[in-house]
């Protein structure tokens, strides 16, 4: 049988591996389905998701040129969308974030600004006070 990609087949899981599962198809031709097309979410062991002689459906994601079939379990099932709600989002909680003003502000304004910040954050800290001691010969 030609098989070409983007079929979707059920076949038998035949044997895991720690990269993946060879899956018998129909007419006895196996295919590779990886690691990371196991399922939607991130696989650590196969065997926690597959287990040998069990029964799935797979899509046909590509055909080498010798005849290797490169499969997937993940895109074999359309995945479920949520259903979108036209209800306004909840309120955001301030963040402090303060959004840019409308009109353009001058270099002095920006200048004062920037000075008052630094005065207060400088006053605020006493990382700034030096002390020096005399020294004593």
């Amino acid at each position: 049988m030609g098989y070409t990609p983007g079929t979707v087949l059920e076949g038998t899981v035949k044997t895991i591996t720690g990269f993946g599962a060879f899956v018998l198809l129909p007419e006895g031709q196996t295919g590779l389905v990886h690691i990371s097309e196991i399922a939607p979410t991130y696989v650590s062991d196969i065997r926690q998701h597959l287990t040998e002689g069990q029964k799935v459906k797979v899509k046909i994601l590509s055909v080498g040129e010798n005849g290797k079939l490169s499969l997937s379990i993940k895109q074999a099932e359309p995945r479920v969308q949520p259903a979108r709600t036209n209800q306004p989002r909840p309120p955001r909680r301030d963040s402090g974030f303060q959004p840019a003003r409308t009109e353009p502000e001058s270099f002095e304004e920006k200048l004062k600004q920037f000075m008052a910040d630094s005065n207060s954050k400088i006053s605020g800290s006493g990382q700034y006070e030096h002390r020096t001691r005399s020294r004593k010969r």
